[in-house]
């Protein structure tokens, strides 16, 4: 089979419609479009998104590059290397890192990043972790347990 073998099937090619010839043929003088108006002359019709002359929606729509995402979960972030200051097999939750005074205000569930080192061993509990966060606690010698993230 090659290229110049291939045809449309039975029945998918419809014969286009002969406009402006007679009355008798159906489609005669005004082909179809009506007496007047904007979409009844040659060279119709308009351009897409076209809306008559008011401002169309493509241009009423804020120029953003990205739009927000709607109930965005915010997190309480903190970097890994903050919790450096922990004595070893310490119990690391948010509300503990509060009393500690690590972290000062609560933001939402906590969040923990790679940055920085921990040396000594914890088990911590939060919402979400970084890929590099997991690795170092558990090369310390820790544990981390996921929490929903409510």
């Amino acid at each position: 089979m090659r290229l110049d073998d291939v045809t449309p099937q039975d029945g998918s090619k419809k014969r286009s419609r002969r406009v402006g010839r007679g009355i008798a043929a159906g489609q005669g003088a005004s082909c179809g479009f009506g007496m007047r108006g904007q979409k009844s002359r040659s060279g119709r019709p308009t351009r897409p998104g076209f809306e008559g002359g008011q401002i169309p929606l493509y241009r009423r729509l804020p120029k953003l590059k990205r739009f927000p995402i709607i109930n965005r979960t915010d997190y309480t972030i903190i970097n890994i290397g903050a919790l450096s200051t922990l004595p070893a097999n310490t119990d690391v939750t948010l509300t503990s890192l509060l009393e500690a005074g690590i972290v000062t205000h609560d933001d939402g569930p906590l969040k923990l990043l790679g940055d920085g080192e921990v040396t000594v061993p914890l088990t911590v509990r939060a919402a979400a972790f970084s890929v590099s966060a997991r690795a170092k606690i558990e090369a310390a010698g820790g544990t981390w347990e996921l929490l929903g993230a409510d």
